[in-house]
């Protein structure tokens, strides 16, 4: 599993490191599954039902709102099919 933040932000300041965790799964026992959280600069990715966790920071520039986009992709040598992909809209929080 990995988090690429190259293509982040045009901005060339930040921190763009790629980072990454391995997990042992066996895909004939179980699901491959990954759970992503964006919250404006914060992205943490939940691999294997959270046997692995990377937390990022994100400066985009264009890509905010309607406009961000979260790309899959896979650098193994046998092919991954996405079953299911679900998105949500998380709220804004309630400061009193």
């Amino acid at each position: 599993m990995c988090s690429d933040q190259s293509r982040s932000s045009l901005n060339q300041k930040p921190d763009k490191t790629m980072y990454g965790a391995f997990l042992n799964v066996d895909p004939v026992l179980e699901k491959l599954s990954l759970r992503s959280l964006i919250d404006h600069s914060i992205v943490e990715s939940f691999g294997g039902m959270g046997k692995a966790c990377i937390s990022a920071r994100v400066y985009p520039t264009l890509a905010i709102g309607d406009e961000a986009y979260l790309y899959a992709f896979n650098n193994g040598t046998e092919s991954v099919r996405i079953s299911t992909l679900t998105a949500w809209s998380m709220k804004k929080a309630q400061m009193n």
